[in-house]
């Protein structure tokens, strides 16, 4: 089975202060035209994003330039709630190696929950490819800072704004290509989750 983890763009959820996707028709053939055709803009952040290391860090790799490996591949969801410590992130880490090799390299974080400081520092450790957060954003959502720089500083993507309510916990493949912007700092991408067996 295959499921959107993805938020639709026009609708999706934005952080406080960044600006709405919005999508404009230039042509439509009820009017007459040759075709159909809409443009949109958007906030590289809005809805289901990942963060590249530029987003935080002066210098730091734009999201053309992270390898597509760290995108794709086994993946571990667990539900949680409230602040992850650095404890939890532990037992995450042995909980995913557990139920597919591979899977601790992806952590897909379903719930109300915060990476903190702490567990960003266990995750940097470890040297995994990607956290994912139903959250808007991976840390804190007052004080987001910290986090980002401990986790894009290990070139540890995030991936921000997943809907996991319809996933059971456990491993999957996932896919969360982003679009290819080039250097920019983060992109939006539609992610899914593939059953393994």
């Amino acid at each position: 089975m295959i499921y959107d983890i993805s938020q639709p763009v026009f609708g999706c959820a934005v952080y406080p202060g960044d600006p709405s996707p919005e999508k404009t028709t230039l042509s439509r053939l009820e009017d007459g035209e040759v075709c159909n055709l809409s443009a949109f803009s958007m906030c590289a952040h809005n809805g289901t994003h990942v963060d590249a290391p530029l987003h935080f860090l002066q210098g730091g790799k734009g999201v053309g330039s992270v390898a597509l490996a760290k995108f794709v591949g086994p993946a571990y969801v667990c539900s949680m709630k409230g602040d992850v410590g650095a404890e939890e992130a532990g037992k995450l880490l042995e909980t995913a190696a557990e139920a597919c090799s591979g899977a601790e390299r992806r952590i897909l974080i379903k719930g109300n929950a915060t990476v903190t400081l702490e567990a960003a520092e266990v995750f940097a450790k470890a040297g995994i490819d990607l956290i994912g957060s139903e959250s808007q954003t991976v840390g804190p959502e007052n004080a987001p800072m910290a986090v980002h720089l401990v986790l894009l500083s290990a070139e540890v993507v995030l991936l921000e704004g997943i809907r996991l309510s319809a996933v059971s916990d456990g491993a999957y493949l996932l896919n969360c290509a982003p679009l290819n912007l080039g250097e920019t700092d983060g992109a939006p991408c539609r992610a899914i989750l593939m059953d393994l067996n």
